[in-house]
């Protein structure tokens, strides 16, 4: 039987919920895309290439909103929404110094998403793999 899990935002919170698909009569969730929300967030944080320059730069030392948006050639408001993304995921740590607000790198370290691109990895090794054994034998055969 297929099962389908249907995904929406919710209007009020921009949250990604979980939607029950009922097939012939019954219900079915698909437990296979329940990741924690915390990997949802970073991934989604890396997937814009101003916010992952963003991590570079500050990577190399803390700057201010002005300074980000000076260097990436964007409104402060536009920054300030990059900068917003990645402190949600824990990637950025702001604070009020004054007028400046100073931007560093937050406390997470990415190993949660670094264990699942691991799992990944392995899971398309061995598929690939497989798929080499099964091409030698068939070239054996012939």
């Amino acid at each position: 039987m297929l099962a389908l899990c249907v995904f929406r935002q919710a209007a009020d919170a921009g949250r990604s919920t979980r939607v029950l698909t009922k097939i012939k009569g019954s219900y079915i969730l698909n437990h296979m895309v329940q990741y924690p929300r915390k990997l949802d967030a970073a991934f989604g944080a890396l997937a814009d290439p101003t916010r992952r320059g963003i991590l570079e730069r500050l990577g190399r030392s803390d700057a201010g909103i002005t300074e980000l948006a000076e260097a990436f050639d964007i409104t402060l408001t536009g920054i300030k929404k990059h900068v917003g993304v990645l402190e949600s995921a824990g990637l950025v740590t702001t604070e009020k110094v004054g007028r400046v607000r100073r931007c560093r790198l937050g406390p997470r370290r990415l190993d949660d998403e670094t264990a699942w691109i691991a799992t990944y990895r392995r899971m398309l090794d061995g598929r690939l793999n497989r798929l080499g054994e099964f091409l030698e034998r068939t070239r054996e055969k012939q």
